[in-house]
């Protein structure tokens, strides 16, 4: 069973920067594409980035672009969203999650992921 353990967030002012980890256990790590999603109450579940599973592809939501990073460590299998200039539209709890196929395609799509993180507050304050 995999099991993947969100860390890194907390509270951090507008302009700031945070360094989300997640680390997966149980599983064949370097096969699958990893994604983190974030949501916040009341709404749904909201795609950030994509990575493919040998790191080479990224795919990020289109308004991300240029102030979060993704990278991943096949070695300890571990994935990193590295998120800069935070704003406070960026306070949600943030997801990572494992893709549903082995060496499938990087996908915006949520249920093309199979295991979920608990999920790490992120709080960006104005």
């Amino acid at each position: 069973q995999v099991q993947l353990v969100e860390s890194g967030g907390g509270l951090v002012q507008a302009g700031g920067s945070l360094r989300l980890s997640c680390a997966a256990s149980g599983g064949t790590f370097s096969q699958y594409v990893m994604g983190w999603f974030r949501q916040t109450p009341g709404k749904e579940r909201e795609f950030v980035v994509g990575i493919s599973w040998g790191g080479g592809s990224r795919y990020y939501e289109d308004s991300l672009k240029g102030r979060f990073t993704v990278s991943r460590d096949n070695a300890k299998n571990t994935v990193y969203l590295q998120m800069n200039s935070l704003k406070p539209e960026d306070t949600a709890v943030y997801y990572c999650a494992q893709g549903r196929r082995v060496l499938g395609p990087v996908t915006r799509i949520p249920n093309d992921y199979a295991y979920w993180g608990q999920g790490t507050q992120v709080t960006v304050s104005s």
